[in-house]
């Protein structure tokens, strides 16, 4: 009974995920438990269980891709099941799956016995779907490796470099090649073992996704026509590319420019950036086939003293006599960009945020609180054995215990009515490497500073090394986020929806105050209160504030 297992939804806030590896093969046993993969949400990388027994029939998304929630994720069933029906309907179970095909890649049509069936492997394919087969038959343990689609947006990919030549061995796992797509230039993995027959794109070249890459088999194994014949999804034969450039795109020929008698090779690309950084090119040693002039030669040229003196030893004689003119400075540098590709955590803080800000009507107050009082009695406490407490311990708690009596601030916006939470849940903004988590303090009400304190440093340091579970990010009732460490006077900041406000918490300054009509140095801090309009007003959130200052000038308060 093949059994369909979809991308889990394994955070609140989850709409995607990428396999970031996968722990079972096709063919594998699985048992009720074991671990089938590891999926990276948008705040975390987290083992994935399966919850069903069989054998794994079939993986819907390959290591590295991106797929929405409940997408086909793999098969499982029984060794020899058939799964054609698995492919194409959406329920949970199929109980009528017959045959002894166990591949879904292999043709409906196909008549052989299995032990005669090569293994197809559809690299990097759309989860949505089943490879095609080729449309010739294969020599027996062949392989056509295509060109992968590597992002969600990608129609054609260059190969930047390729990591094995024809005749080398190749194991599973092994780096074939690096491909360079419209957001990035990934390593792209063998998912077979063999020996590499055949090149089908050329380094520098361009091809549509689902083009023929590589042929992967045998070694001895004749493959001549293989590539001509192969087709995906009923695509035109892919090209033979052997005798191209292997330098720049499909559309950068070989091209030559005469100088001062000397023929120049450079390709079109290299002379267009060439021009664009106004680099003469009878100056750059080029580094590829008869010394023709790629892209990286000029990515990596830089002018010696003679070659950047040149254009003044060629100025007009009076220049030269006239002291008093300055010859004009030209600065040679290298332009670099580094293209990072955006993570499942940054593009869900980017859609969530923007979703934020464009949705919810936010007006910002600020206060000033004076802190001396909230200084001594911290380092009061911190005097005590085995005792810890910052000031955003302070401040969350002070926020707690404010909510309580300002309880629309705790609310969440709906279109048909406002929920007003009864609990409080202080979410904590947390940087970390790749983004934002904001890890969830339950019943932050009922906690001490010190439990408060414990529990910050606990859930922070999950977050930070990627260790916090989900569950311990969710249910949030409002959010503090704190940049004062950093030295940062005042900042707004973009609600957490679905919380209708989030306090913003600067540095603590020495000043001058008035206290009892005498300027004296006192110690500020400056704390800005976003609302989402819709469910705070004005006064209300005036009113929280200065509940907020008087627990913060009066620490004593906050330790009844």
């Amino acid at each position: 009974m093949a059994t369909r297992v979809t991308m889990p939804r394994l955070s609140d806030t989850m709409t995607e995920g990428t396999v970031a590896k996968w722990l079972k093969k096709v063919g594998d046993k699985i048992n009720e438990g074991d671990i089938l993969a590891e999926i990276e949400t948008d705040k975390a990388t987290m083992e994935f269980e399966s919850f069903n027994s069989g054998t794994l029939l079939h993986i819907g998304i390959p290591e590295g891709q991106t797929a929405a929630v409940d997408s086909l994720l793999a098969i499982i069933g029984e060794p020899g099941e058939k799964i054609d029906d698995a492919l194409t309907r959406g329920g949970a179970e199929l109980s009528e799956a017959k045959g002894d095909a166990p591949k879904a890649e292999a043709p409906k049509a196909e008549e052989k016995k299995e032990e005669d069936k090569p293994e197809e492997t559809k690299v990097a394919a759309e989860a949505k779907e089943p490879a095609p087969a080729a449309s010739a038959d294969l020599p027996k343990g062949v392989t056509v490796v295509t060109m992968p689609r590597l992002s969600d947006t990608m129609t054609e990919g260059t190969v930047a470099k390729w990591l094995k030549k024809v005749g080398d061995k190749v194991a599973e796992g092994d780096i074939l090649a690096e491909i360079e797509t419209d957001k990035a230039t990934m390593e792209f993995e063998s998912f077979n073992a063999g020996t590499l027959l055949f090149i089908g794109i050329n380094e520098g070249q361009s091809a549509p996704v689902d083009s023929v890459l590589a042929i992967v088999g045998p070694e001895g194994t004749d493959v001549t026509g293989v590539a001509e014949n192969f087709k995906k999804g009923g695509a035109a034969p892919a090209e033979k590319v052997e005798a191209q450039p292997a330098e720049g795109k499909s559309e950068d020929k070989h091209e030559e420019i005469v100088s001062d008698g000397k023929r120049i090779f450079i390709s079109p690309l290299a002379r267009k950036m060439a021009e664009e950084k106004g680099i003469n090119i009878s100056q750059v040693k080029g580094s590829g086939e008869n010394g023709r002039i790629v892209r990286a030669d000029i990515e990596n040229f830089t002018p010696t003293a003679a070659q950047t003196a040149a254009p003044a030893a060629a100025a007009p004689a009076e220049q030269k006599t006239d002291a008093s003119v300055a010859k004009p400075y030209v600065p040679v540098g290298k332009e670099e960009t580094e293209e990072i590709k955006n993570n499942q955590m940054r593009k869900v803080i980017a859609k969530r945020l923007s979703e934020s800000a464009q949705t919810a009507p936010v007006f910002y107050l600020t206060i000033e609180v004076l802190m001396d009082n909230a200084m001594t009695a911290r380092e009061a406490i911190n005097a005590m054995p085995e005792t810890k407490v910052s000031f955003n311990d302070m401040v969350i708690k002070a926020c707690a215990m404010a909510l309580r009596k300002h309880p629309k601030v705790n609310s969440t916006w709906k279109e048909d009515a406002t929920l007003l939470h009864k609990h409080i849940h202080v979410g904590v903004a947390v940087a970390v490497e790749d983004g934002l988590l904001v890890p969830v303090l339950k019943f932050a009400d009922q906690m001490t500073l010190t439990q408060i304190g414990g529990n910050v440093r606990d859930l922070a340091g999950k977050a930070k090394n990627k260790k916090i579970q989900p569950a311990e990010m969710e249910g949030s009732t409002f959010t503090v986020s704190n940049l004062g460490m950093f030295g940062i006077s005042e900042f707004t900041s973009i609600i957490n929806q679905p919380n209708s406000a989030i306090l913003s918490v600067g540095a603590i300054e020495q000043k001058p105050v008035v206290k009892d009509g005498q300027i004296v140095v006192g110690n500020t801090m400056k704390v800005t209160l976003a609302c989402d309009h819709r469910t705070v007003d004005g006064a209300t959130g005036a009113q929280f504030l200065q509940t907020l200052r008087t627990y913060l000038e009066n620490p004593v308060t906050m330790l009844a």
